[in-house]
């Protein structure tokens, strides 16, 4: 199987043509029924990938693991905590870190991939920290580098919500696709998953809506990019404060918590939880719970990357309903990240 995509860095949907990500969605279609054939496909056999977390991870780290095992490598888990923190070029500390060019350099003689999730509390809550530690790491390695997820982009979810997607609805044209803020007790969540989702929608002819409370606008930079390729590719784009009047005939809704950009660095010095916790209570009202998803089409689909804090941003009956996909997209992680890598690794 040869592919254009061989070598290439996985950190944003960005990086790559609509060709390319339909490449990588026919091989995950292909992969996903091999396995539900009993089909073996070990396309990376005795290959490695070496994967560092500095955030916890359920789905993620298994899908990695799982898929590098029925590909016939291996996923080796690096303990951020057992190796030396990697730091930028003037950030070294004696003892305690090690120059990211080194450790880049270093595992792309060991293995062919290296997958990395940063953001968050070992970023200090910068935004755009995370990602600018990523790409370091992928101009020393001349291996592929994954993203799995860091503080702007979370590509391998969004790829394995446009498989879900593309699974239940078929040709994503004209779809209401909406992407929700909703409310949770837990201000510490990044930006990274609603910017993927309306990434890879804006590739394929979709009726993006963005709904959010006053205070919780993303970055303007990706958002122009989202508007400019859905009038690319014959979508468009549409941006509210009001969940319900979002919701009205949409064949899907994600509704997902993020903190404020406006509260946290480069913005401000630290993360301001007082100010984001006092914004997050005002709104306590943004919830998918039955009375809004009627107001969506009959056949809505519910998609979430998880974990949903239920109660909270979604109720019970929701998210355990017939409406709801999520753990169709959180199989479809491990189908997806298989086609990725098979693309650039093998």
């Amino acid at each position: 199987m040869k592919s254009q995509m061989k070598g290439r860095d996985f950190l944003t949907v960005w990086d790559f043509s609509k060709e390319e990500i339909e490449t990588i969605l026919d091989l995950a279609f292909r992969l996903k029924s091999d396995i539900a054939a009993g089909i073996p496909h070990e396309f990376l056999k005795n290959k490695t990938l070496f994967m560092l977390f500095y955030n916890r991870s359920l789905r993620t780290r298994n899908s990695f693991e799982v898929g590098m095992t029925q590909l016939g490598g291996h996923a080796n888990y690096l303990d951020p905590e057992k190796v030396y923190t990697p730091a930028m070029e003037g950030e070294e500390q004696a003892f305690a870190t090690e120059r990211i060019s080194d450790v880049a350099r270093v595992l792309a003689r060991y293995g062919e991939g290296i997958a990395i999730r940063l953001f968050g509390d070992p970023t200090g809550w910068r935004y755009k920290r995370g990602n600018q530690i990523l790409k370091e790491f992928a101009y020393w390695a001349d291996v592929p580098v994954i993203n799995m997820e860091d503080d702007v982009y979370h590509p391998c979810q969004g790829m394995a919500d446009l498989m879900t997607m593309v699974e239940k609805l078929g040709d994503l044209q004209k779809k209401k696709i909406v992407m929700s803020w909703a409310y949770s007790p837990s201000i510490k969540k990044p930006v990274s998953v609603p910017h993927s989702v309306m990434t890879v929608s804006s590739f394929f002819g979709a009726h993006i809506v963005f709904a959010r409370p006053d205070g919780f606008e993303l970055d303007p930079e990706i958002l122009d990019k989202v508007k400019e390729n859905t009038r690319r590719y014959g979508g468009t784009f549409e941006e509210t404060n009001n969940m319900r009047e979002a919701f009205a005939g949409a064949d899907v809704v994600y509704p997902k918590c993020w903190p404020s950009l406006k509260f946290m660095p480069p913005a401000t010095d630290e993360f301001d939880a007082k100010a984001q916790t006092e914004l997050f209570t005002k709104n306590r009202d943004w919830i998918c719970d039955m009375e809004k998803l009627r107001i969506a089409s009959p056949d809505v689909f519910y998609m979430h990357c998880l974990p949903c804090d239920r109660g909270f941003e979604v109720t019970d009956e929701v998210a355990d309903g017939p409406n709801s996909v999520i753990f169709d997209q959180a199989e479809n992680r491990l189908h997806v990240q298989k086609a990725i890598m098979v693309l650039t690794m093998k």
